[in-house]
């Protein structure tokens, strides 16, 4: 799934050139291509599907050594339901008795010996059973800026049933999360069999289901992209987690501890960057700090940058913009670029 424009990772990421196609690490890889070496260890490179929005097919191309046929293109954002299924009845044209991992174009794994190591217990056990299964990451801290699974504790399986979805709860209740001990953070990356996805569309969003189905003939041939223009047209924007995972009886989670990072937020960058010795993370050659600790600091590397008397900031400088932010109160950049597009136009996002 490479279609998002990760707002929250503004100023860098923007609407025309977004974080999953950025080497925001400084690794000599794009957020996507890591993904897509990543599940190069499960899976043929023929096998791999992304699913972009239009803008974004050259960027995919450009960046991935993949087929115009496996580059699907959505018209518009619908959030990761419709994504999902148009993968699905894409996929169905290759093989029906496909399994299947979905994962966003975005996220770091650091352990990724670790990760095939899972993937492929969770891939196994699809396989054989009629089962949704989720990929949970075992909590280090009480984080507002994820979603939480609390899981049924019984049984010595390491997959484990799901009992609840909690979408990025408040501090208190992550907190209280952290203490029980029976809820993982949600991943957002998915493994489960074609025909026990396509039955849980069937069941819990069958008005999205029978858009696909009245255009299934058209799935693989040259009528694919006309369909989902008429499909999209048509098509509420609905989640995969609210449509279907809360929903879905038969859902399952694996916890794990992979190294993962959706990098979502600067705070999220903060963590993986070098610090110095007031534990400032800098991105940029020359950016000089009096009275200061605890910040981020990303400018271009030409920019002469000079800060006092700032202590857990996030300031970044990119494509002629500039923000300045209390680390604590970074998922308000989402409705700050909102508030932009509303007050000053596209220009800036």
């Amino acid at each position: 799934m490479a279609g998002g424009i990760g707002s929250r990772f503004w100023p860098m990421s923007r609407t025309v050139f977004p974080k999953q196609f950025i080497d925001i690490l400084g690794t000599g890889q794009t957020l996507i291509q890591q993904t897509f070496d990543r599940l190069l260890k499960l899976a043929p490179k023929e096998n791999i599907y992304i699913v972009t929005n239009d803008l974004y097919k050259d960027l995919v191309l450009e960046q991935l050594d993949v087929t115009e046929d496996q580059v699907l293109c959505e018209p518009s954002r619908r959030n990761t339901a419709p994504c999902i299924a148009y993968a699905n009845y894409k996929i169905s044209t290759k093989n029906p008795n496909a399994n299947i991992i979905v994962a966003p174009a975005d996220h770091l794994i650091l352990k990724e010996d670790k990760f095939v190591e899972v993937m492929t217990t969770a891939l196994n056990y699809t396989a054989t059973n009629n089962a949704l299964v989720t990929l949970g990451i075992k909590p280090s801290r009480p984080d507002t800026g994820y979603g939480y699974i609390q899981f049924d504790e019984s049984g010595d399986s390491e997959l484990k049933k799901v009992k609840t979805f909690t979408e990025k709860p408040d501090l208190i209740l992550a907190k209280q999360f952290l203490d029980s001990g029976d809820f993982s953070w949600n991943s957002g990356m998915f493994i489960w069999s074609l025909s026990s996805i396509n039955e849980s569309f069937e069941n819990l969003l069958p008005e999205m289901d029978a858009l696909f189905k009245e255009q299934k003939d058209a799935f693989g041939t040259e009528e694919e992209a006309q369909a989902i223009d008429s499909i999209y047209s048509e098509c509420k924007s609905v989640s995969i987690d609210y449509g279907i995972m809360e929903k879905a009886k038969n859902v399952f989670v694996l916890s794990a501890d992979i190294g993962w990072s959706d990098l979502g937020t600067w705070g999220s960058i903060y963590t993986h960057l070098d610090h110095d010795d007031n534990h400032n993370a800098i991105v940029g050659k020359n950016v000089m700090l009096y009275d200061s600790e605890d910040c981020i600091v990303s400018v271009p590397k030409n920019k002469l940058v000079v800060l006092q008397g700032l202590k857990d900031y996030i300031v970044v400088e990119s494509n002629d913009t500039l923000l300045v932010c209390k680390k604590e109160d970074e998922q308000k950049i989402k409705q700050f670029v909102t508030d932009i597009k509303i007050e000053k136009g596209d220009k800036f996002v």
